[in-house]
């Protein structure tokens, strides 16, 4: 079950995080992964991760808010597998902290342009190959701010609402061409990008700030990045063939047990 043999698959942010347990749980059950990030050197770790345990995977540089870019990669990556984007896993994103108040316009812009318009351009250049097969999964990484009030979160929260109701919208229009899309929406993962927050927000307390998010979660803990990519690998598994425009929680209790 869950096999992905002969999938080409195209994740974005695959350089650490939730990306690269992703990336390296599909390459395990056969697919060749395009790892792509905006840094190409922290793509290629992942890749060596995968290579190392006998996968396979490329590596590439790629700022997901540049749509010609991004065709111009999607199309390439096509060229090199027959046409073929079996699954697209949009999963680049970044945070940001602040109240409407607080959040800056520049800040606004920027996560518009990562979390929205990088989503669209990925899923534009994706779907005009799988369209051509009529057949394909797109799995957008949302989050459960899109569906609950986060404090200090609205520019965060607002792009996540984006990703959700562009989730919605594809696999709706394109559910005739054999093309699947769903989100998953997490609460808080124990990733790199936690790490750093706590270092640079609350120096000297990091484990104590660490358990406090922590319990947060109803269930005590904090996700790891592979439970997020087991979902992940499920949703774009033929095991999921009856699953399209559905969001999945994985939030250890955070939206229903609070």
């Amino acid at each position: 079950m869950f096999s992905l043999q002969s999938k080409n698959v195209i994740i974005t942010g695959a350089g650490s995080g939730i990306g690269q347990a992703i990336a390296v749980l599909f390459a395990k059950q056969g697919a060749h992964v395009e790892v792509l990030d905006l840094d190409e050197k922290t793509a290629q770790v992942t890749v060596d991760m995968i290579t190392a345990a006998g996968g396979s995977a490329k590596a590439s540089a790629c700022d997901v808010s540049g749509v010609v870019g991004v065709k111009t990669l999607f199309d390439d990556i096509a060229a090199r597998h027959g046409g073929k984007i079996d699954i697209l896993v949009n999963n680049a994103g970044i945070a940001h902290i602040g109240t409407a108040l607080t959040t800056a316009e520049a800040d606004l812009d920027r996560l518009y342009q990562v979390n929205i318009k990088g989503v669209y351009a990925c899923a534009n250049a994706a779907l005009a190959h799988m369209t051509a097969r009529q057949s394909g999964v797109i799995l957008n990484m949302c989050s459960i701010a899109a569906q609950m009030g986060l404090p200090d979160r609205f520019a965060y929260s607002m792009t996540k609402g984006a990703v959700l109701m562009m989730t919605y919208s594809i696999a709706k229009d394109f559910l005739k061409q054999g093309i699947r899309c769903n989100c998953i929406a997490p609460a808080r993962v124990h990733t790199p990008f936690v790490d750093g927050y706590l270092a640079k927000t609350y120096p000297g307390r990091e484990a104590e700030m660490f358990q406090k998010l922590s319990e947060a979660q109803p269930i005590g803990r904090m996700a790891n990045p592979e439970e997020i990519a087991a979902l992940a690998l499920y949703l774009c598994s033929d095991e999921a063939g009856f699953v399209t425009g559905s969001s999945y929680p994985i939030d250890g209790g955070a939206v229903n047990l609070r």
